[in-house]
């Protein structure tokens, strides 16, 4: 978002004051790396859950002795079913599948422009997918109850009211070596841990930054998706008939910096765009070479946020096209990751004009590896380059915060299973040494059973400067805590 990366010069007082904050996050991350953690982990995505213990694995006690009757070959009746065992059954022959998840938040200190409370809500999510004939389908909805979702009207495109409609397509295969996917679809692209550089679908910022599942970071968008695989190359593309922008952040759950009102603004002054409904197209061009996968990408729409303003304060997307390319493959004991992208703002290609985005260049470099059984790290370095930089800054009104030529962040990773990897521990924290900011996210989960999962983390802001990506939301930082139920 084009607002969300100004950084104006600091104040000495508040420098300090910020520096020691995001020493604090800093050292915050640093104790989970020992053996064993004790701090909250997961920051993003949840670790694969391997499969639950059946049993003891010790033998059986003979029959009389409390042993299985069957398993000592007696005659003994069969026990008879009791509630848990008609419940599972129950559970089984329901034609749907999905859960039922109640999250809490609640800010760790007072904003002025919201609500203490982040998050409160009921999430019941029915999905059912199968297949019939060459067809296969998925179908999947999350229906919510809980603060300000009954009192917005039904919006599935920004994501917004009791209904919010994830999946909803059919994969047919007209061709042994075409795939043609139609309908509501997630899709994912690139390299990057919560970095996205050649990932141009819909993201919910909102969601990611009130505390809910990561899953939700990924916003649903409508379109065709043809993929055509061959020994060579396989290549995807995706067309997007109506322009999907992101779930992005406009004040009325997140506060956030306003450079023409030149202040922190919220739910008293929301952002207002102007969504365009042209079509957008993204390509990929990908295969593997040995043990590495190489891809190029393509696409041509408009910024996913808010990258432009009309003088009244209009939300603008300006039209882009994105180029871009990424390897990943085993290095060094582990996974690494290289991604470049250039974006080219169509709209303001020589930089002149301060209210939309100038061109960028985006690079990234990551690494994963695991340092002791059951705790792995990963590490990135993302470099942003604002082109056209001397047209940007001549260009800038009086007063209005100056982007850096070259923003900085990099993120550290911690992942910790224990208890039979019923209980993972995790932290990651984004660290921006230009912008003088970061942002640390904890998750602690627990798997009790099949069926239930709890969850307790913290969104914490930390910056210098109030026009910074990660400084704007200081006062949004926020502790939740979610329990799901899913059958």
């Amino acid at each position: 978002m084009w607002w969300l990366q100004s950084s104006p010069q600091g104040i000495d007082k508040r420098r300090t004051r910020a520096r020691g904050r995001i020493l604090a996050l800093l050292l915050a991350a640093t104790p989970l790396a020992a053996a064993p953690p004790s701090l909250p982990a997961g920051l993003g995505g949840e670790p694969a859950e391997e499969e639950r213990p059946s049993g003891s694995g010790g033998p059986s006690l003979p029959a009389g002795l409390g042993g299985d009757a069957a398993a000592a070959g007696t005659d003994a009746p069969a026990k008879a079913p009791g509630p848990g065992d008609r419940w599972e059954d129950f559970l089984e022959a329901l034609p749907v599948e999905g859960f039922v998840e109640g999250r809490l938040g609640r800010r760790t200190q007072d904003d002025p422009e919201e609500s203490p409370t982040t998050l409160q809500e009921i999430r019941l999510q029915t999905a059912r997918s199968g297949r019939w004939a060459d067809l296969s389908y998925r179908f999947s909805a999350d229906w919510i109850a809980g603060k300000g979702s009954p009192n917005r009207s039904l919006d599935l495109r920004r994501g917004e009211g009791w209904l919010d409609l994830r999946e909803a397509w059919v994969t047919v295969r007209p061709l042994p070596s075409v795939d043609l996917r139609a309908g509501r679809m997630i899709n994912t692209w690139g390299t990057g841990d919560l970095l996205f550089l050649n990932d141009l679908f819909p993201k919910d910022w909102r969601s990611f930054l009130l505390g809910r599942d990561v899953e939700y970071l990924k916003a649903p968008n409508d379109g065709v998706r043809v993929s055509w695989f061959s020994d060579w190359v396989n290549l995807e593309t995706v067309v997007t008939p109506r322009f999907q922008p992101d779930r992005f952040v406009n004040g009325e759950e997140i506060s956030f910096y306003n450079p023409l009102a030149g202040r922190i603004t919220g739910r008293n002054d929301p952002l207002s765009a102007d969504i365009p409904n042209d079509p957008e197209v993204a390509l990929r061009a990908y295969r593997t070479l040995g043990a590495a996968e190489y891809a190029l990408y393509g696409y041509v729409g408009r910024w996913k946020s808010p990258g432009g303003s009309e003088p009244d304060g209009t939300a603008l997307f300006p039209r882009l096209q994105v180029w871009g390319a990424s390897v990943r493959g085993p290095l060094a004991g582990g996974i690494s990751n290289a991604e470049i992208a250039w974006y080219d703002s169509r709209e303001d290609a020589g930089g002149g004009n301060p209210l939309v985005n100038n061109s960028e260049l985006r690079f990234l470099l990551g690494h994963d590896r695991e340092l002791v059984p059951k705790l792995t790290a990963g590490v990135q370095a993302y470099l942003e380059t604002l082109l056209q930089y001397d047209s940007y800054r001549n260009s800038l009104p009086p007063g209005m915060p100056a982007r850096h030529e070259y923003r900085q962040v990099y993120t550290l990773r911690l992942t910790r299973l224990l208890l039979e990897d019923d209980l993972s521990l995790g932290g990651m924290i984004f660290y921006s040494p230009s912008d003088e900011d970061a942002f640390l996210r904890l998750l602690a989960g627990y798997t009790a059973t099949d069926h239930w999962r709890f969850d307790l983390g913290a969104n914490l802001f930390a910056g210098t400067h109030d026009s910074t990506f990660y400084g704007q939301f200081e006062k949004n930082s926020s502790v939740y805590a979610a329990m799901r139920y899913s059958y």
